[in-house]
C-alpha cells in the first residue's frame, strides 16, 4: 500500500478540476450527501458545488457546459434523481457531449444484504437504474473497492474525453469515504485521440492529395464532429491554406469562422438556399469534415453531392469515394493534407466565394413594423459580436439562426439531433457557468427561446439569479409551439400554452436585485434597443420578450416540416 492515502471522493474531485470542470452540477439527496461534503476539501474557492433546480435541468446545463468548457459533471441520487436526469444524458449521448454522470448509490453494506430501501423498486435489485444507463453511456463503473477505485476513476474520464460521450460512475455512500492510493494524481490523464494507423493514414492521404489535385472545383463542408473533436484550429487552417468556398450544416455553425472571406453559406440538402445550393452542389469534390447526417442536419437526407465525388473526414475514420480507411482521424490527418498540397496551385483554381450576408426583409402579409423571423435573425446577427455564447431553442430559433451569421470566436450551442424542447434554459445556465469558469469570462452569454419551450425548464433562470449570471434572454412570444403546429396540428389545442404569463416581472419573481426586462413589439424598437449601450454591456441579467406572429416561421422550418410530416405519415 502506498503511503500516499486519499479519500475515494477526493481523488474523483482532483481528477475532475485536473481535466479543467470548476462547476460540479446537480441535485442533492441522501445517497450523494456524504460525497457532496468532500467537494470543499478540493481546490480553492473557485472550485464548487453549483446545484440545479431538478436533475433533468442539471443535465442540460451539463450539457451546455462541456460544449463550451470541453467535459462536465454531474451528480445525482440513486433512482428518483439519476432518473430524472436521463433524458438530458441521453441527448448527450445522441450529440457525442462528454458528461461524468456520478450517481450517489446506497451503501456497498446496504447492497449486500438487500434491504427494502426507498428509491428502489422494491425488489433488492440495486443494479437496474445502473443497466439502464449502460445504454446511454460510454462506460459504466461502480467503485465498491479502493483498491481499484483510482484506476476505475481515471479509466472511465479518459474515455469520456476521448469518445465525447456521457460516462455512468456509481459511488455507493460509505466508498466515497474509503482510503485509496493518491499517487496517480501525480500522473496526468491520458486525453490524447488515438494515434493514426501509418500505413492507412499515407495510402488516404496519398489519395486525398491526388483527387484534390485533380479536381477542378473543390468545396469544404464542415459539420458538428469538428467542433465535438477539438478539430476547429485545424479545419480552418484547411480553409485558410487552400481558399476553397466553405459551408457548414445547421450543426456545424461556429464550428469555423464565419467571418472568413472563404465562407459561403449554409448548406441543409433540398432546404437550402437554392444559390448556396448550386455552387455546392456544382462542386466535383467535396471535402466533408466531421459529418453528422441527421435529419434535420441535412434536409432529411437530401444531400445532391455523390458519394463518389465526396472525401469524408471523421474522428477515427476516413472515407474517399468509396474507400474506407480505419483509424485515420481527421485532427491529425488535416495538417498533412496541407502540408502535402502544393497551395500555391490549389489557391489559383480555388472556386470563388459568393455568400451574401442575410439581410432584414419584412415578411409580406403582415402590418408595417412588425417582427418577423425573416427579419429577427439577420437582424440579431447585427447585434451579436465577437467571442458571444449563443444558445438556440430545438425549433423555432434552431431553424431562424440559420439566418443569423456568427461573428468570429463566437460558440453556437444548439440540440439538431436530440431535439428536446426546453434544453436550452438548463443549456444557458451551463454555458454562462463554463465562461464564467473560463480564461474569458467576460464574453457575453445569449438564449434565444420560444415561449411554450421556456415552460418546460424556466426554473433554471432561477439558479442563474442565485449564482450571479448575467445572460441575455429573448423570449420569442409567439402563443405555443410553432415547430409542432407546422408538422401536425396547426390549430390542434395541444400546440397552446398559457399565454398569460408576465414576462416582464420573471426575472424579479425568482429574486433578481438588479435585472431589466423589454417588452419588444415592432421592428424599430428592437433596433433602438440594440443600439442601447447599457443593454449591449450585459451588465445584468436582462430578458427581452420579442412579439411575433402566431404563425411566423423561418423559411427552413417551413420546409422542413413539411418532410417530416410526410414522413411521419409512412406506413
Amino acid at each position: 500500500m502506498s503511503s500516499e492515502q486519499i479519500l475515494v471522493g477526493e481523488y474523483l474531485f482532483q481528477r475532475l478540476l485536473q481535466m479543467g470542470i470548476k462547476s460540479i452540477l446537480g441535485v442533492p439527496g441522501d445517497f450523494n450527501l456524504a460525497l457532496l461534503d468532500l467537494i470543499d476539501k478540493v481546490g480553492d474557492e473557485t472550485f464548487r458545488w453549483v446545484g440545479n433546480a431538478n436533475e433533468l435541468n442539471g443535465a442540460y446545463a451539463a450539457d451546455g457546459y462541456a460544449r463550451v468548457k470541453g467535459i462536465s459533471a454531474i451528480i445525482t441520487t440513486f433512482g428518483v434523481g439519476e432518473l430524472s436526469a436521463l433524458n438530458g444524458i441521453a441527448g448527450c449521448m445522441s450529440e457525442r457531449i462528454p458528461v461524468v454522470h456520478i450517481v450517489g448509490v446506497p451503501s456497498t453494506k446496504n447492497q449486500a444484504v438487500k434491504p427494502l430501501l426507498h428509491h428502489t423498486l422494491g425488489d433488492g435489485d440495486f443494479k437496474v437504474f445502473e443497466r439502464m444507463s449502460a445504454e446511454i453511456s460510454a462506460e459504466v463503473q461502480f467503485l465498491d473497492s479502493a483498491e481499484t477505485a483510482p484506476q476505475k476513476i481515471d479509466h472511465i474520464l479518459e474515455t469520456c474525453w476521448r469518445e465525447k460521450k456521457p460516462v455512468y460512475l456509481a459511488i455507493p455512500s460509505d466508498s466515497g469515504y474509503f482510503s485509496c492510493d493518491a499517487s496517480g494524481l501525480k500522473t496526468p490523464l491520458n486525453l490524447s485521440y488515438p494515434e493514426n494507423c501509418p500505413v492507412a493514414e499515407a495510402e488516404a492521404l496519398k489519395e486525398i492529395v491526388s483527387r484534390i489535385n485533380s479536381a477542378k472545383k473543390t468545396a469544404i463542408l464542415v459539420d458538428a464532429c469538428v467542433s465535438r473533436f477539438d478539430a476547429k484550429e485545424e479545419t480552418q487552417a484547411l480553409i485558410d491554406a487552400t481558399h476553397f468556398p466553405t459551408y457548414v450544416t445547421p450543426m456545424g455553425k461556429t464550428a469555423i469562422n464565419e467571418s472568413s472571406p472563404y465562407f459561403d453559406g449554409v448548406y441543409v440538402g433540398s432546404l437550402t438556399e437554392p444559390d448556396v445550393k448550386e455552387r455546392l452542389e456544382s462542386a466535383d469534390l467535396l471535402l466533408n469534415v466531421g459529418a453528422l447526417r441527421s435529419d434535420f442536419n441535412t434536409g432529411t437526407f437530401t444531400y445532391g453531392t455523390p458519394v463518389t465525388n465526396t472525401i469524408e473526414l471523421h474522428s477515427t475514420w476516413t472515407q474517399v469515394g468509396t474507400a474506407k480507411y480505419e483509424k485515420v482521424g481527421m485532427k491529425a490527418l488535416l495538417p498533412k493534407i496541407i502540408a502535402a498540397l502544393d497551395l500555391k496551385a490549389v489557391q489559383a483554381k480555388a472556386a470563388p466565394v459568393n455568400f451574401k450576408v442575410p439581410t432584414p426583409t419584412a415578411a409580406e402579409g403582415y402590418p408595417a413594423g412588425t417582427i418577423t423571423q425573416k427579419w429577427f435573425w439577420p437582424t440579431l446577427s447585427t447585434f451579436l459580436k465577437d467571442s458571444d455564447v449563443v444558445v438556440t431553442e430545438t425549433g423555432t430559433s434552431n431553424f431562424g439562426s440559420l439566418d443569423c451569421r456568427m461573428p468570429k470566436n463566437a460558440t453556437h450551442l444548439s440540440q439538431v439531433l436530440w431535439g428536446a424542447i426546453g434544453w436550452s434554459v438548463g443549456a444557458l445556465f451551463g454555458a454562462c457557468l463554463a465562461v464564467k469558469d473560463s480564461d474569458k469570462p467576460d464574453r457575453r452569454t445569449v438564449l434565444i427561446v420560444g415561449d411554450g419551450s421556456l415552460a418546460l425548464t424556466v426554473q433554471e433562470i432561477s439558479t442563474c439569479i442565485r449564482q450571479g449570471l448575467k445572460p441575455i434572454i429573448f423570449v420569442i412570444n409567439n402563443n405555443g409551439y410553432t415547430i409542432e403546429r407546422l408538422i401536425h396540428g396547426l390549430h390542434a389545442v395541444y400546440n397552446d400554452i398559457n399565454t398569460e404569463w408576465n414576462y416582464q416581472n420573471l426575472l424579479k419573481d425568482y429574486g433578481a436585485k438588479d435585472s431589466r426586462s423589454y417588452n419588444i413589439h415592432t421592428e424599430t424598437e428592437l433596433v433602438e434597443l440594440f443600439q442601447n449601450k447599457e443593454f449591449a454591456a450585459a451588465d445584468v441579467i436582462q430578458l427581452v420578450e420579442v412579439h411575433m406572429p402566431l404563425l411566423d416561421a423561418p423559411r427552413v422550418l417551413v420546409e422542413q416540416a413539411k418532410l417530416t410530416a410526410a414522413i411521419n405519415k409512412r406506413v
